[in-house]
This record gives C-alpha cells, structure tokens and sequence, in this order.
C-alpha cells in the first residue's frame, strides 16, 4: 500500500516532505501534485522507478522523459541552452511548461530520446514541489501522471491513492492542483514548436 501524506499546498511540513525525499532516495516511486496536475516521480539513476512509470502509463520509447528542476542553475546542468532560448525559457519559468532540449553529459543516456538525444525540463510553480526539491537536493525523473485511457492528468490525491495504490510508494495531497497538463515546447532545433497545448499560454512560441 502507498504511503498516504496528506500537506499542506503552501506551508508544507518538513515532515511529509522529508519522508517523500527519503522515499525517493531510497529508490521509491512516488504520486505527486504539480501547477498542472499529478506527476509520477523518482530518482534520476532509479532504472526501475522509470520502469514502473513506463507500466503504469503504457508508454512507448518515444516518450520524453521530464526532469523536474528546483530552478535554473539545475536545469542549466541539464541541457545545453543558447542566449535566445535561455531568455524565452527563462520568462516562462517557474510555470506549466515542458522545455525539450538538447541533454548535457549529466544526463544518463537511457532517459534520452533515442534518436535526438534530448530530454524534457521543467520547472513547476508549486510550493510542495519547490519543498520537495530542496529537500532532495537534486532533479527528479518524471512524467505526467496520465492514466492510458484518460487524455488529462489525474488532479486529487485521494483518487491517485485509491487508483495506484499498489503501484507507487507515496502519494503526497496537497489539496487541489493544476488540471491542465503542461504546454511542450519543442526546441531541439533551435527554434520553438509547441508540440502540446496545455495550462501555460503558448502565445510567446509561436
């Protein structure tokens, strides 16, 4: 059964997150909630907390892994990142975007798409999220918690719990988040495509 941690969406417990952060460490899966909806998280290096993810979503290689970023120094030893798209970037972060781009040498090359050899960063503007990373101290490996029949994110902890409560180890309710997925731009060729619409406005990419 998953560990249910119930906190708070502004001030969240040191306690709760602590235990999450541990969760993660110790090579956990957990169920979290984002400014656009639940994500599932683990480790970076955690090749079966990947795996689990890819289960419980019925995802394809295809897939773009993201990795959650506590802000942009993290995210700029992530990918390789030009003036004029770190300034688009950059006003668009902390927010409901998916940022595809071209993966530094830190990134482990399973997490990369396999022709392209980019990966997604993000960097969510929501307090429980932000408490979490801190705690960790690094980035997390996620994906949005999209379950294969639905097309929106699972957005109330209650229900992640009771619907994946044999699959991940945790799951954190912080009330109700984003419902919306995150907007993903695409900017492996240097120029921006917005491949999917969602919360964040797509206006400034297009």
């Amino acid at each position: 059964m998953a560990r249910y941690l119930d906190v708070h969406p502004v001030d969240p417990q040191p306690r709760a997150i602590g235990q999450a952060a541990q969760l993660i460490r110790d090579g956990g899966l957990i169920a979290y909630p984002t400014d656009s909806g639940y994500a599932l998280g683990c480790a970076l290096g955690n090749q079966e907390g990947k795996e689990r993810i890819v289960r419980i979503r019925h995802l394809d290689d295809k897939h773009h892994f993201t990795l959650v970023c506590a802000d942009f120094a993290q995210l700029g030893q992530l990918v390789h990142i030009d003036n004029k798209v770190f300034r688009a970037v950059k006003a668009a972060t902390p927010g409901p975007y998916t940022f595809i781009l071209p993966a530094t040498k830190e990134v482990p090359r399973r997490l990369l798409h396999p022709k392209k050899k980019t990966v997604g960063v993000r960097i969510p503007d929501n307090r429980v999220v932000q408490a979490l990373l801190a705690e960790l101290g690094e980035p997390v490996l996620s994906s949005t918690l999209i379950l294969p029949d639905q097309t929106a994110p699972m957005t109330e902890g209650w229900l992640v719990k009771e619907e994946l409560d044999h699959q991940v180890d945790a799951v954190i309710d912080a009330g109700e988040c984003g419902t919306d997925p995150t907007t993903v731009v695409d900017f492996s060729d240097g120029v921006p495509e917005v491949t999917r619409v969602g919360a964040g406005d797509p206006t400034p990419f297009e």
